[in-house]
């Protein structure tokens, strides 16, 4: 269990909340729910319903579409974001490589905390729009290297 100054010190270096005052980010870290998992274990799979976020405080956990996957997270890393704002399905798998501890948030204590500090919402937007962007540098890289050999099978 993290002590409430651990768990103030460790939410404030995690990217989604960094630009947060410590007052707001002492409201958030009080609400989140400690979770431990085994090695292994399935947090939660595609498809299903999801309100909640999560932070890896130890361990590793692998995001993964079946058996294709897609990253590795470790500790400061968060995953499950956008269900905290729609109510879609998940779109990938969390699965837990090693033992691993999380602090959660749910969709509901999130929402309680955005009516008390909106700036929160800010720092979430923000960091959604960075994530598209990258997403779509990633995906224009990808079709000019593959233009870029379909040109070269012309000539």
């Amino acid at each position: 269990m993290l002590t409430s100054v651990e768990r103030l010190l460790f939410v404030r270096g995690v990217p989604i909340f960094k630009e947060l005052r410590d007052d707001f980010l002492v409201r958030l870290a009080s609400v989140m729910d400690e979770l431990s998992f085994p090695s292994k274990y399935s947090i939660f799979t595609e498809g299903q319903e999801g309100r909640s976020l999560y932070i890896v405080v130890s361990g590793k956990v692998r995001v993964h579409i079946g058996d294709r996957d897609l990253a590795q997270l470790e500790q400061g890393t968060f995953f499950g974001e956008m269900s905290l704002f729609d109510a879609e399905p998940r779109s990938a798998s969390i699965t837990t490589i090693e033992k691993c501890e999380c602090l959660m948030l749910t969709q509901m204590q999130l929402y309680d905390a955005i009516d008390e500090t909106p700036g929160i919402a800010v720092n979430i937007i923000r960091l959604l729009s960075r994530r598209i962007r990258e997403l779509n540098q990633k995906i224009n890289a990808k079709q000019a290297a593959e233009q870029q050999v379909e040109v070269a099978k012309v000539n």
